[in-house]
């Protein structure tokens, strides 16, 4: 019953440990891949200067019980920002990536178009979400440009890089961010 520690069940469910056995039955402890809560925080700065804003991103996924896979900061680079998606979504397997900064106006915010050269699917509902949401406290959420995309089985949302955008953008979503991850793994709908 112990070989089993370790192995996968429907490429879904690692089992951690065995909980109880019965007769032919044995229950095992697991630990769900396709909804594992990670969060990976991609931070876009064009000066690598100090990360207020997704320290403060930190503390709410870990308010909520998601464990923070990988936190980078990067330049506004198409490319730099494209590969760290990349990176967070196959190397980290996370279920969602936040980006950070990058979706305004400038000529030099290029992270919805970074977004869209790696994934491939778009969820526009969540960046309008977000943008709804944040036009109940400034007029100038209308010129975000960020986007919500799928790449595989990780969702990809773009937020804009003040710590109190970030911050708003956090709590439009945060309560259906479970849901969204389960259904972009492949999962069911829950009622």
């Amino acid at each position: 019953m112990n070989n089993m520690i370790g192995k996968m069940l429907d490429n879904r469910y690692e089992l951690l440990e065995v909980i109880g056995s019965g007769g032919m039955a044995v229950v095992y402890k697991a630990k769900c891949h396709y909804l594992n809560r990670l969060v990976a925080i991609k931070i876009l700065k064009s000066d690598l200067a100090q990360d207020e804003a997704g320290a403060a991103l930190e503390e709410l996924i870990e308010a909520q019980g998601w464990t923070v896979a990988s936190h980078v900061v990067v330049r506004d680079d198409v490319s730099e920002i494209g590969d760290a998606i990349a990176e967070a979504a196959d190397e980290c397997h996370a279920n969602v990536v936040l980006t950070c900064g990058g979706t305004g106006l400038s000529m030099r915010d290029v992270t919805p178009e970074a977004t869209r050269a790696v994934c491939e699917r778009d969820v526009p509902g969540i960046a309008e979400a977000i943008r709804a949401y944040s036009m109940t406290k400034t007029r100038r959420a209308m010129l975000s440009r960020a986007i919500c995309m799928q790449r595989g089985h990780t969702l990809v949302v773009n937020f804009p890089g003040s710590t109190k955008a970030a911050r708003e953008s956090w709590e439009a979503i945060a309560d259906q961010l479970e849901h969204a991850a389960q259904m972009t793994a492949g999962g069911g709908h829950t009622n």
